[in-house]
This record gives structure tokens, sequence and C-alpha cells, in this order.
């Protein structure tokens, strides 16, 4: 039960007055877009929150104990055991030093009675159930040889492992392919069910959220604008905001037109807001709303509002309990084009003709990439043989044109990414850009053309330098890359407004933004160097 939470860092206020109660064996939802304060609010309830952030008023109330009046040891035995909670960015939240059995088998030894080989044993059937394939293997390895999926699953076994009563899944299917997350939410769903945990999941997915949950709070903010049970939410959002969120997202009935995208961006943590704090991104705000801070209103079914607009919000037709629900734009939302023909489409984003003309060259072209990586054993670490991550890929891409590779987590995506641009060398293959043979280059005879090929990578954290400012990442590779271009901080400034986030921020270090919003930090790093391939890793996990 949490009443009127709030968390400050200095003058901000991520968390502002946050109320909501999960029953046990319930699923309660956060949504809402990067920066809006949903893993704040979910760090607030575990108390870790970082070192400048404390909780300044509320309570957060588990099975009747006030947990904000714990002390740090009576905390220690909440977390994983009654509470367990799954890290939105796996990479950062592993140990790197550990195997992933060690740090499997510690939680067990926590908070079970299970040691030895009998934790071991149950290690290696929690990776099972997760999905993991060759459980037994990948008991020994450690988090840098998964892929970023596997790491993800690994971070759900370990929250699995001490049984809570309570879990808090941040974002838990984000890296994961289509097959293994319905795995992962069966297993997720099956428990909440037959053993009563209660789950607070935090997602960007609405076909997650029509999947799984029993009711659903809109986030926005700082603050809760919204909380309804799935249907009414579904049948007929409430909120200008939550309408909006419907309509942004992509329908391929739509290919071709303007995506619907939401003006404007979050409002800054430390901004101060006499009324509502969705009013300069509204397109039905009235005067009230910038000066009244909007009380909540009951509607029929449960459903509650925190807005001064009464049915502002138009219907919005839904299918509730489908994996990948595709909701038309209501009215006056967005800009819908008329249907185009497969040329026309093309044209439009210019592209020219969808046929590939006769002779043209291709910009990108792989033939028979491989990448193998050494199986070691023994004192003498013998390769006694090898993964064959990668193993004879071939493609070509055109310019201006857009590929898709698509697989399961660990097929070898990744790597064959990375081995495109030189960053794992291939064992065996061709790579050219341009026409120019990448494998036969060395470190510095790349370099010039580093400028011509970009990659966001698919854990922005662990990809941004922790000692920089923002302003200086993204300026990085135009200084590195481009010394002629000029001074890098207007560029850097108007990538960071490009990619929905503010030009003031740039003085800021990745670890003061949210995962969404570092994965924007990501994207707008790639660009800054107008590269002629750009190679995304889940750019918009």
């Amino acid at each position: 039960s949490v009443k009127d939470l709030s968390i400050h860092i200095r003058s901000a206020r991520p968390v502002d007055g946050v109320s909501f109660d999960i029953a046990a064996g319930e699923c309660f939802t956060l949504l809402g877009e990067s920066g809006c304060g949903k893993s704040m609010t979910a760090l607030g309830l575990m108390r870790l929150l970082p070192a400048a952030a404390e909780v300044a008023g509320g309570s957060v109330r588990f099975e009747g104990t006030d947990l904000l009046a714990l002390p740090e040891s009576g905390m220690r035995d909440i977390r994983g055991g009654g509470i367990g909670m799954i890290f939105q960015e796996p990479a950062t939240s592993l140990n790197p030093v550990l195997t992933v059995g060690r740090q499997i088998v510690e939680a067990l030894e926590l908070h079970s009675t299970l040691r030895g080989a009998a934790a071991r044993e149950r290690a290696e059937e929690l990776l099972a159930q997760v999905g993991i394939p060759d459980p037994r293997r990948r008991l020994d390895e450690f988090p840098f040889q998964l892929s970023g999926g596997l790491r993800q699953r690994v971070m759900i076994a370990i929250a699995l492992a001490g049984a809570p009563r309570l879990l808090i899944a941040d974002e838990p299917t984000t890296a994961l392919d289509v097959t293994i997350q319905a795995q992962v939410l069966d297993l997720l769903d099956d428990l909440r069910r037959t053993q009563g945990m209660a789950l607070l999941l935090i997602t960007h997915d609405l076909g997650v959220v029509a999947r799984m949950a029993d009711r659903v709070g809109v986030m926005y903010a700082g603050q809760l604008v919204e909380d309804a049970p799935r249907e009414a939410f579904f049948a007929r959002p409430a909120h200008p905001y939550s309408v909006r969120l419907f309509a942004a997202l992509p329908d391929a009935a739509r290919r071709g037109g303007r995506l619907a995208t939401i003006p404007g961006s979050v409002p800054p943590a430390d901004a101060r807001h006499a009324g509502c704090r969705f009013v300069e991104r509204c397109g039905e705000a009235m005067a009230a709303c910038r000066n009244e801070l909007p009380p909540w209103r009951e509607i029929a079914g449960g459903q509650r509002v925190r807005c001064h607009l009464a049915d502002a919000a138009p219907a919005v037709e839904a299918k509730v309990g489908q994996p990948s629900p595709s909701f038309p734009l209501p009215e006056g939302e967005g800009s819908s084009l008329p249907p185009l023909s497969l040329r026309e489409r093309g044209r439009e984003r210019g592209i020219g003709d969808t046929a590939i003309p006769a002779g043209e060259t291709p910009l990108l072209a792989v033939a028979d990439l491989q990448v193998h990586f050494p199986i070691r054993r023994g004192l003498l670490q013998r390769a006694v043989g090898a993964v064959r991550a990668v193993d004879g890929l071939s493609l070509q891409l055109m310019p201006g044109r857009t590929l898709a590779l698509v697989g399961e987590s660990g097929c070898g995506k990744t790597t064959a990414g990375k081995a495109m641009l030189q960053l794992i060398r291939p064992t065996a293959g061709s790579v050219r850009l341009a026409g120019v043979e990448l494998t036969t280059r060395s470190a510095g005879e790349l370099r010039p053309l580093r400028a011509q090929m970009q990659m966001v990578f698919q854990d922005p954290f662990a990809s941004l330098n922790p000692r920089l400012r923002i302003g200086d990442i993204i300026a990085e590779g135009m200084l590195a890359l481009k010394p002629d271009a000029g001074d890098a901080a207007p560029a850097s400034a108007a990538l960071l407004e490009r990619v929905g986030l503010r030009a003031d921020m740039a003085a800021r270090y990745p670890h003061e933004f949210s995962g969404g919003q570092r994965q924007r930090i990501a994207i707008a790093r790639a660009l800054a160097v107008s590269p002629q391939l750009l190679i995304c890793d889940e750019p918009t996990s």
C-alpha cells in the first residue's frame, strides 16, 4: 500500500504524491513515457534510491509493515524474499566478476534452505524455466558471455529464486524476443495465480499490459493521472495523455504516413506546476488547467482520472488481451495520409522506387560472414570447441534502404552487427562498405571510415561513458571524426532536441537519466557524424 509517496533530488521532484494499492495475486501496471518517474517509484519502494535522492513524504506498507521506518538490516530481510525486483538494465545489475550460477545460488542461500548441490540444481531449473538453452553450461558463464536477452532472463531467474510475495518488474521483457517474452509472461502469470504473488509491472508495451494487467496506472511527470481496471482502460482511456499513448502506436495499416507523436517532452522534474502537468502538450487544455491542480474524478467501473475535462478524451476501440493490440487514431490526432502505393510510399520516404534499380551498388555487402568463439577448458585453457555465433551470413544493403535482421535472443544478431563494423573481428568472410573491404584493414586504417558507419548499441548505459557529460558524449564523435565541422555544441543541442530531450540537459551525466532517455542519447550520438550506414541494435527497446 503506497500513500502519497514523494521522492526529492535536491529541488527536483521525480515522484510527487503517488498512491496505489496492490492485492495478493494482482498485477498492477505503471505506464508512461521515459522520465515520468516509474523506475524511481520502484526504487523508492525497495529503498534503493541513489545517494542524492530521499523519500520526502508518504508511506509504503508491505504486509502491514511500514518499510520506510525499518532499519537497513530489516530491509535486507524484505528484499529478495518478501519483495523481489527485476531491474531495467541487466548488464549493470549483474555482478561482472561472478558466474551466473553463483549469483542465483547466492539468492537461494539467502532466502531458502537450499545449499550446495541442491541449490545449484535449483538454479539450473530456474534458468530452464526462463527459457535459457543449455542451462547447465550457462551456470558457469559470466554475464559478458551472454546476449542482452539472455542476461535479462538471468535477472528474472534471480528475482524468482527468493519466491517473493511481491515482484517489481521494471521493463522485464524489453530485451526479449516475442517467443521468450510469451514464455516469461506465462511464467510470471502462473506464479501470480498459483502462489498469490503480487506483481508491479512497469512497461511501455501496451500489448504486455493487455495480456497481464488487472489494473493500470498511467504516470506523467511524477504523478498518476489515471487509475483504471484493464477492461475499462482499453475500452475508453479517460485522460488526454492516455489517448495519445494509444494513438502513438505504430500500425502497419498506416505505413507511409506520419506517426502520431505527442509534441514537446515531459517537463523537467524541478519544474513547478500550478495546474495540470500535461497542459503544455494537451490540445484540449482550458484556462483552469494552467492554474488549478486537477482533482481525482471517479468514472463508472472503478476508473479514476485526474483531469478538469469531463469526457474530453475520445473513445478508442480496442481488443483486450491481444499480445500486440492495434488501435485506430482518435478524432483529430496525428496526420493519417491517404493510402499510398508501394512506389509512392518509397518516394514519400525519399528512397526512390521500391524495386532495386539494375546496376545499383550496395552500400554494405556481407558475404559468408563467420564469427566463432573458442570454448576453453582445463588448466591450460586449451580450445576444445567453438561457439559458432555467426556462421555463414550473407546480405546486401542498398543506399537509403532499411534491412531488418530478426531472430530470437542468442541467435547472433548483435555479434553480426558488431562484426560488420569490425568491433569484433570476424573469423572468416567479407564485409565491404561502399566497395571498400573492411576485414583486411587495421584499426588505424578503419578510423577514417568510422564517420561513415555508426551503431546504436543494445545497452545504452553500458555504452555511454559515465565520466562524461552527455553533451561531450555526443560531440566526441564529431570532434574525433569531423574536426573541420566547427563548433560541436550547437549541433549537440540540436540533436538532443531532435530525440526528444532538452538542450539544457547537455551538462548532465548518464546516470541522471532514465533508461529510455539514455537510449535517446545513444541514438543522438550515432546520428552526430551523419553516417551513411547505421546499425541499430534494439534501438527502441
